[in-house]
């Protein structure tokens, strides 16, 4: 099959072996396949990966070891592959198995090729009235509600969104609808109209001066002076919300460890600001 591979530098493989699956898994020929921050940043060297890249994608299941249920299913897939048996998921954190692989992230080969192999309990049948455009944006929507799992949102809850790329968007439109007064800061005048037709309000990050008066910032920036600047915004006991991945090689030469340390290992964490 092809695929597009990174080792070190990044490559087109067009004779790459089809993968072969495991015991419950399917074997899912790819549609649609998205491009995420976090793929660029494993091209600098986030998570050590090697492999084929990719984990935002909608496809078709071609093999299953329940043929009548999956085989011709339309579908997407959660990434985190689980062994289903460690303490986080006996206490129901199952997506962060201290065992798990990653799809197209961590020991795993991802959607940037013409197949990709996931077990079934992982997977999702598409609704024949969500084309593939837009399911594959079904993984990043699904982080961008993991913060109303994260954090608890209120009416009277002031939350900024640090970030107007794709995820910063989809994660304003989710505390839209979950009745929060959320505004969006970012850097991109086209994208924060976008804002404006939603009903989200919008300002330009040089129009701001950080006061400490927010009590929820989620940095969606994928910067390590993104975590900086959330930090500003965030009000004393205040909650930051990373949503950031960055590797080491992204860091500003100079800036203190614990920066690189939350930035990397920080993804969908919750943190305090005192």
């Amino acid at each position: 099959m092809r695929a597009l591979v990174f080792d070190k530098t990044l490559s087109f493989d067009p004779r790459r072996p089809d993968p072969k699956r495991d015991e419950g898994e399917c074997l899912i020929k790819v549609r649609r396949a998205g491009v995420c921050a976090t793929d660029l940043e494993i091209t600098r060297g986030y998570m050590g990966f090697s492999g084929v890249l990719g984990h935002e994608f909608v496809g078709e299941v071609v093999e299953s070891p329940a043929a009548r249920q999956w085989v011709g299913k339309r579908v997407v897939g959660e990434i985190n592959v689980v062994c289903g048996r460690c303490d986080l998921r006996l206490s129901g954190l199952s997506n962060h198995c201290r065992n798990r692989t990653v799809l197209g992230i961590q020991s795993h080969d991802g959607a940037f090729a013409e197949l990709v192999r996931l077990p079934a309990n992982n997977l999702h049948v598409v609704p024949s009235n969500v084309d593939d455009d837009a399911a594959v944006f079904v993984e990043p929507l699904a982080a961008a509600f993991q913060v109303l799992k994260q954090v608890r949102v209120e009416p009277r809850t002031w939350v900024t969104v640090l970030g107007d790329g794709r995820l910063g968007l989809l994660v304003a439109q989710v505390l839209r609808n979950a009745g929060c007064p959320v505004r969006v800061v970012g850097k991109h005048p086209e994208k924060l109209a976008l804002c404006e037709k939603w009903q989200i309000r919008s300002r330009l990050l040089a129009d701001i001066a950080p006061r400490h008066d927010q009590d929820i910032v989620i940095d969606c920036t994928g910067s390590a002076a993104g975590f900086e600047t959330a930090v500003a915004m965030t009000r004393p006991r205040g909650t930051v919300v990373l949503k950031s991945t960055v590797a080491q090689s992204s860091i500003e030469k100079g800036k203190p460890l614990k920066y690189s340390i939350i930035a990397r290992d920080g993804y969908n964490a919750k943190l305090p600001v005192e």
